[in-house]
């Protein structure tokens, strides 16, 4: 029996030596590497020219689809002299992003340019378009990419005079879209002569376009079975309630399935949005893009999902109700934010070490939070290495609570965000209340 004993000890001696070491090193593994990123996003990027130039192309991005920050511009010149109005995104098979654009106000050309990484941007090629009657004005160029594969741009044709235009469809014969032969233009039948701008989008097997009446100056809505029509009117006159003297109509479908769109007031040099939860049926009051209206004009944007990055508040321990926001591009803890973008950040893998993590704005996209002498400042990212390791932490365990979280500067670990009279800094933390004061909870908005 005392023999069965001592076997039973030595063995729960081997075992909890195992356990221990587990442990010992599942520590090791949490102190010295952060935990890292674990959601994703939605991306939104928008194509746009300005009313400061119709030659320059500008790119911007958002993570709620509606507050865009600029990524670069201009991001494209065409060459020749051409314009580049009304540009349409897209991303295509190859990897590649593509725009084609309005070249010219007469003439019948659209254009193409691509970029792997959509702030650099080559020409690719202009399409010339024929039909049996003549071109005057091809404007107005959208992508659409069918359920079927097909890669097709839906383009608005005038004969002449700047009127009568009638929107049209081409279709790439091919996935290679630098070389690649286009269809004969063929008219999308149901939308009656002067209509522009149109934009179609497709749910089950219902194509949905959204089109300029250019005489009224009233974006309409109809439906069809066919890409190519016929089109039957489900909305027209002030349908929506948008009012008249608006055009270039362009929509994406957002995370909670509600459609947006979003269109240009030029009359009042103003750029809009409104919302659907009902498949188009009604929509929300329009709403100016913050930012960006009465600067840009005629877009589009493409919706990308899956991109890294965790939208968060980040609650004091402390100080309950009260969370990290910027406030005149100081960071600063504050009971009520407003706007409430103010108070929320995408956390992505860090820009210096994807094993931490660094705080974007969510309404300032591209702009961090950045350590700057001890001070933490909203920045818009210059692409240095400096500024990636200012803008770059290490999360881990709460220091007041470890069901928290505290952040850490990555390559200085020994001074930790916290705030002190509201403001955040970068400090060592030595007493209960320093550890108190950097301790934050991330809660999703």
């Amino acid at each position: 029996m005392l023999t069965k004993r001592k076997r039973r000890a030595q063995r729960w001696g081997k075992h909890r030596a195992v356990l221990l070491l587990t442990l010992g090193l599942l520590m090791i593994f949490t102190i010295t590497f952060p935990i890292t990123v674990k959601a994703t996003t939605s991306v939104y990027t928008m194509t746009a020219f300005t009313n400061t130039s119709e030659s320059n192309m500008y790119i911007y991005e958002s993570y709620n689809a509606k507050h865009y920050g600029l990524l670069k511009g201009p991001a494209y010149t065409p060459p020749a002299a051409d314009l580049i109005r009304d540009p349409s995104i897209m991303k295509h098979t190859d990897g590649l992003y593509y725009v084609v654009y309005t070249t010219n106000w007469s003439g019948n050309t659209v254009g193409i340019a691509s970029s792997p990484d959509k702030m650099n941007w080559t020409f690719v090629r202009n399409i010339t378009l024929s039909t049996t009657t003549p071109i005057a004005h091809t404007w107005a160029p959208e992508w659409f990419k069918d359920t079927n594969g097909s890669v097709n741009i839906i383009v608005s044709l005038s004969p002449g005079n700047y009127e009568n235009f009638k929107p049209h469809v081409i279709t790439a014969s091919g996935n290679n879209l630098a070389s690649t032969t286009w269809s004969a233009p063929a008219v999308l039948t149901g939308l009656a002569s002067n209509y522009i701008d149109t934009f179609v989008v497709k749910t089950g097997s219902t194509y949905h376009a959204f089109t300029k009446n250019e005489t009224t100056k009233y974006i309409e809505y109809a439906t069809s079975n066919s890409l190519k029509g016929p089109y039957t009117f489900k909305g027209t006159g002030n349908w929506a309630g948008w009012g008249s003297w608006v055009e270039g109509p362009a929509l994406i479908q957002l995370d909670n399935g509600s459609w947006r769109i979003y269109f240009d007031g030029y009359a009042d040099h103003k750029y809009y949005y409104s919302d659907s939860a009902d498949n188009f049926q009604s929509w929300s009051g329009k709403q100016e893009i913050a930012g960006l209206s009465g600067m840009v004009r005629h877009m589009t944007v493409l919706k990308e999902s899956g991109q890294p990055g965790d939208i968060r508040k980040l609650e004091s321990f402390n100080v309950p109700g009260s969370f990290i926001r910027h406030y005149n591009y100081q960071a600063r803890i504050d009971a009520s934010v407003s706007p409430a973008e103010d108070a929320q950040f995408r956390i992505i893998p860090g820009l210096a070490n994807a094993m931490g993590i660094s705080f974007e704005a969510m309404n300032y996209p591209g702009y961090f939070l950045r350590n700057n002498n001890g001070n933490v400042v909203l920045v818009k990212n210059d692409g240095t290495a400096a500024f990636r390791n200012d803008a770059t932490f290490k999360r881990v365990n709460g220091l007041a609570n470890t069901n928290w979280s505290s952040y850490s500067l990555f390559n200085n670990p020994n001074l930790y965000l916290r705030h002190y009279d509201q403001v955040l800094r970068l400090q060592p933390v030595v007493t209960a209340l320093d550890k108190s004061d950097a301790t934050f909870r991330e809660i999703t908005p």
